[in-house]
């Protein structure tokens, strides 16, 4: 198992978009386990999941406070995850691809297993709208054994095959808030919601404050539940696995990018 870093941890295919003004999803409120339909999360919409996409709607950068993407940042994560330890280097590139009209900016993320070598290898895309939420528009990502890709499960790309975008931080993060972080019937499903405002925490990159904290599960692995916390001007800085599959992964470096 791999704990989900910047983007969706349990994603796998692709979805159309449609015109117009892309709004701020609702806020809902965030369904507890044993609720009646089991869910964990309950984004509110019943399964009818239509996000309108207008790429006029979107600005060039993704600089939301807690999910800051400047070309040449960098971040290093290390810990454990189902007693195997595990380090995760993550860097936003220079490069651009365009989806669903969006120039989408390209994070490289990489897994090195306990031997040191890469276990997995994925570059996610985001985007940022006007109004300050990012956007997940997809993955491209490869299981590597010994050198070779073994799978590229989990790959999608907003606007093929149906796969739809979803929200990986809102603009205004507010505590029982929930939200899709994409959305592809029966193959990717992964939902969020915001448990905390505020919150203090430390990790090895050092203390943090005014943190943002998340739950993510999706119904596709009803089990596992995680909790990410983000820090204002850094980014993610620490993943939980409070159900299921356990995982503790934490900062221990973070470089801004050089302007």
């Amino acid at each position: 198992m791999v704990l989900g870093l910047l983007a969706a941890s349990c994603s796998t295919a692709g979805s159309p978009a449609a015109s117009g003004a892309a709004p701020s999803p609702a806020p809902t409120a965030a369904r507890p386990a044993g609720a009646t339909n089991g869910a964990v999360i309950d984004p509110g919409d019943g399964g009818r999941y239509a996000p309108v996409i207008d790429p006029a709607h979107f600005v060039d950068g993704v600089d939301n406070p807690y999910l800051p993407l400047e070309p040449g940042s960098s971040w290093v994560y290390e810990g454990t995850v189902d007693g195997e330890r595990q380090r995760v280097e993550v860097t936003v590139r220079p490069e651009r691809r365009q989806i669903m009209g969006i120039p989408a900016v390209s994070v490289r993320d990489e897994v090195f297993g306990a031997d040191g070598t890469p276990a997995e290898v994925t570059t996610d895309w985001f985007a940022q709208d006007r109004d300050g939420n990012v956007w997940y528009l997809g993955e491209d990502t490869r299981e590597v054994d010994h050198g070779k890709v073994t799978s590229t499960k989990g790959s999608w790309v907003a606007g093929v095959d149906g796969a739809l975008p979803g929200i990986v931080m809102p603009a205004t993060p507010v505590a029982g808030r929930a939200y899709r972080q994409e959305f592809y019937r029966g193959e990717a499903e992964d939902m969020a919601q915001v448990l905390r405002v505020g919150a203090t925490g430390h990790v090895r990159a050092g203390s943090y404050d005014r943190l943002v904290v998340t739950r993510e599960w999706t119904p596709l692995e009803p089990k596992n539940i995680e909790e990410k916390s983000y820090a204002p001007g850094v980014g993610n800085v620490l993943i939980v696995s409070t159900a299921g599959e356990h995982g503790r992964v934490e900062l221990t470096r973070f470089t801004p990018g050089s302007g």
